[in-house]
């Protein structure tokens, strides 16, 4: 569950620093997803942060799993609205 703590723009900078391209997005349920394309160590080190998230932030969990290469994502890594 995620509220007013800038969670999205902290995982877009994150992955923005580590060269990664993708999205992260609030679920309907609370959630957030990230969906992250790059290099074994560099996934490994945005969950590292994702797991610590921002200053003003809580994270109780982060749940990782391999997903299919999904090309329109190739080429940045956005904020996307209405999951």
């Amino acid at each position: 569950m995620v509220q007013g703590v800038g969670y999205r723009y902290f995982a877009r900078t994150a992955a923005r620093r580590l060269g990664l391209n993708g999205y992260v997005r609030n679920l309907r349920d609370g959630r957030v997803e990230v969906y992250a394309i790059g290099s074994a160590d560099d996934l490994e080190a945005l969950r590292r942060g994702l797991e610590r998230g921002p200053q003003t932030s809580r994270v109780s969990s982060v749940d990782a799993e391999n997903a299919g290469f999904e090309s329109q994502y190739d080429g940045d890594f956005s904020i996307e609205y209405d999951a």
